[in-house]
This record gives structure tokens, sequence and C-alpha cells, in this order.
């Protein structure tokens, strides 16, 4: 179950990235995080109100706090990346790291996945990897200094990950609150501080406001298959987003992906497959 649900989370986070860069092509990335990031707080700080979980203790407060500016840092550069490079790159290519730091923090931790599961732990790496062009022929126009930055974004996703991961697992949807508490000012800041006009295309804001809905759904998601299976295996499952985001440009940006991306697709499902028939 907790990769069902990680799966989902990740096809929720592609959609989420893929609207959030769009809307970056009309919108400093900046605004565009900084209103996701805001609106996502009102939506789960009324389910915990709903809910009525009670407020967790210092430790998940410093973990979700510290997960909350590592994660607004990569999706401000995330969609930064997709609005001066291609998609099918920057995306994949932070999905890597992204997937291998909580692998190797998972392991270093003790984590023992089955042999299906790290046979499939490596498959999805080599995935996200052919997605991407990092692997296999690739023709594309993306400046390095974006590759270098997808690098820095997956290893905020990364940490993002193992923050949560850290977080108390009674705490209900608190942790995502509490990001969202450090992320918001955070990302108003800077705004302020780097004079971004704050609007610029209405259009955009509402796109931008479409992002911020679907990665908060993604965040819950992960949150709730984190809290029931091993890092190391439902971070690289959800590291798998890049296959949505891919199948969207492909669709709708009529974005060309080459035969060694569509290997990476399939290669994809059959990590899926090993890590879910796998005993953890």
């Amino acid at each position: 179950m907790p990769v069902v649900v990680a799966l989902l989370s990740a096809v929720v986070y592609g959609v989420g990235d893929w609207l959030g860069g769009r809307a970056s092509r009309q919108q400093a990335s900046l605004v565009v995080a900084a209103v996701g990031q805001a609106v996502s707080l009102v939506l789960v700080g009324l389910v915990v109100l709903v809910a009525g979980t009670a407020a967790p203790d210092a430790h998940t407060w410093w973990w979700a706090g510290v997960g909350g500016i590592v994660g607004s840092l990569g999706i401000v550069g995330l969609y930064h990346g997709f609005a001066h490079g291609d998609v099918t790159v920057v995306a994949p290519v932070s999905a890597v790291v992204g997937a291998a730091l909580p692998v190797t923090v998972g392991l270093a931790m003790g984590e023992r996945p089955g042999a299906l599961a790290l046979v499939g732990i490596v498959v999805a790496i080599a995935a996200v990897a052919l997605v991407s062009g990092a692997l296999g022929t690739h023709q594309h126009n993306t400046p390095r200094r974006i590759v270098v930055l997808a690098v820095f974004v997956g290893a905020c996703f990364g940490s993002l990950f193992i923050a949560f991961d850290r977080t108390d697992p009674d705490s209900g949807m608190w942790p995502l609150v509490i990001a969202r508490f450090a992320s918001v000012p955070f990302l108003l800041l800077i705004t302020a501080g780097a004079r971004k006009r704050p609007v610029r295309d209405r259009g955009s804001l509402a796109v931008a406001v479409g992002a911020g809905v679907f990665d908060m759904g993604a965040n819950v998601l992960y949150l709730i298959a984190v809290r029931g299976g091993m890092m190391s295996v439902v971070a690289v499952v959800a590291s798998l987003y890049p296959a949505s985001t891919v199948v969207l440009a492909m669709s709708i940006d009529k974005e060309k992906v080459t035969r060694w991306q569509f290997v990476g697709l399939g290669a994809a499902a059959v990590a899926l497959v090993l890590v879910s028939v796998s005993r953890q």
C-alpha cells in the first residue's frame, strides 16, 4: 500500500511541477512558488483544524521547518529551471539526486529493503536518468548552469523527503503546516528583497494556485506513504514524478521524446513492479 500511495504522490508531484513551470514562463519563479505555497498553507491548515490533531513536539517542528525551507528552495529552483531549460531534462535530473539522497540516508540508518526492492531502486534511478537524457542520446538546449541548478533542486527535494521521515508519525498533517509556516514568510522575504514585480501576468497566477494545490496534495500522499513504508523505497517511487511531467510536456507542450526516454518510462514501470512485489 505505501508504494501505491507513493506512486500517486509522484503523479501529483509531476502535474504540479509542470503547472508551476508553465506559470514561471510569464511570472517570476519566486512569485509563482510563493503563491503556490501560500495557497497550500491555507488548504492544509484547514485540514488540520478539521482533524483536531494536537500540535507536535519541538522535534517535529524542527524537522518540518527545515524541510519547508529546503523544499521551497527546491520549488523555486525547479520552476526557474523549467522556464529556462527543457522540462524533460530539468525534472528528471533533479529526481535522480532527489531519489539517491534518501536511499543513501535510509541505508545508513539501517533500513534493509528486500532484494527485489533494491533491484527496483537501482532500476528506478536508471529510469529517471534515461528519461532525463542523462543516459543515452538526447539533444537539448539546456544551459550547463541550469543542469547544475537541477542537481541542487534534487538535493533540496531529497532533504525534504528525509525531513518528513523524521517527523512524529502521530502528528497528522502538522508537519506540512509547519513546513509552510516556515516557507511562506521565507519566500515572501526573498521575493521582496529581490524586488520582483508581484503581478506580471494574472493568468499565470491562477496556474500558480493550481500548482500549489497539486504540490500540497502530493506532499500529503508522500507523508502518508513514508509513515507506512521504508523511506529508501517510498522516496524512490515518489521521485518518479518526471514520468508524468514528461508525458504532459510531450502531449501538451509538444516536446519531443527520444527512444531512450521511452525506454526510461518502461524501466520506471518495471521498477514499480519490483518494489511492489518485494517484501519490505
